[in-house]
């Protein structure tokens, strides 16, 4: 095995690992959120994802880690992340993991439309048709008109353009900024906005249960972003997208071990058709670059 294929192996390897980490995090949220505030827990999972983020970067790197180029954009994404988050907190609070995972995961096919609207990008029709099925893919997860509709999928799909404001934005910082720096001020950021919001819903855990809860929380979120960091720089983000998808099979993993929820057939259909576009997608992408990068044939 060449150099290349491996670093690409251990790349999507660290890209299934934090999948499993956003998963089982998305999992204890939903659980945490049934007995306590949405915005106390929210707090928790930034103090302590900040914490350990600044404790581990910060004795090797120093104020050096405090460097940027763009620090209103540092701010704008840690609003965006924030804002995303709470979108997340209380969609899992009202909704099941598997179903509000894949809503989510519409994300990768969103950013294909604001690539096309706002970057003026060229969309192929097959790209196009991939977008369409993904939305068709997420209708039949929610299915207007039926007992599954209710005001609550309208937070994942805000969820949705939320997030894909974040992606766009740290793909054009990814060019020129530490991505430790990045997930430093995220993390700072986010804790910040959340303590202004703290007395307004602090209520003092009493359940060792709920702190070893809120602790896992803060712990998944944290190592997750780390493993995201270390895929990413082993393998490419077309490669690694496909890989993503696989969050929506552990968050009904996650679903059916702690709250005994399987989707029904017409949702498992609509999961598996936003799956399928998706990474479809993904393998277009990757195949568009390597055309792109070849010479021609002579």
């Amino acid at each position: 095995m060449s150099k290349t294929s491996a670093q690409t192996l251990h790349g999507i390897g660290f890209a299934i690992l934090a999948i499993a980490c956003f998963a089982t995090l998305d999992t204890t949220t939903r659980h945490v959120s049934m007995g306590m505030s949405v915005l106390l827990a929210l707090w928790f999972r930034y103090a302590i994802q900040a914490a350990i983020t600044t404790a581990v970067i910060w004795p090797g790197r120093g104020r050096k880690i405090l460097r940027t180029q763009h620090p209103r954009f540092q701010l704008a994404r840690g609003l965006l992340l924030f804002a995303c988050s709470i979108l997340a907190f209380l969609s899992l609070k009202y909704m099941p993991v598997g179903e509000f995972t894949a809503i989510a995961l519409l994300a990768p096919l969103v950013i294909t439309l604001l690539s096309a609207w706002i970057l003026k990008e060229k969309i192929r029709k097959l790209r196009w048709l991939l977008v369409a099925g993904g939305f068709v893919g997420t209708m039949v997860i929610i299915r207007p008109g039926s007992q599954h509709f209710d005001w609550t999928v309208i937070l994942p799909l805000m969820l949705v353009a939320t997030n894909s404001g974040f992606q766009l934005l740290t793909s054009k910082m990814a060019k020129t900024e530490d991505p430790l720096t990045m997930h430093l001020y995220t993390g700072w950021i986010g804790t910040f906005m959340s303590t202004l919001i703290l007395p307004f819903v602090w209520e003092m855990p009493t359940n060792w249960i709920v702190w070893l809860q809120l602790f896992l929380m803060g712990l998944m979120g944290t190592i997750g972003h780390f493993f995201l960091i270390l895929a990413y720089g082993r393998a490419p983000a077309a490669t690694l997208t496909p890989y993503m998808y696989t969050q929506i099979g552990f968050g009904v993993l996650g679903g059916w071990l702690v709250f005994d929820h399987l989707p029904d057939q017409w949702t498992f259909v609509g999961m598996g058709l936003v799956a399928l576009c998706g990474a479809l997608g993904a393998w277009l992408t990757v195949r568009e670059t390597r055309l792109t990068i070849m010479p021609p044939e002579s």
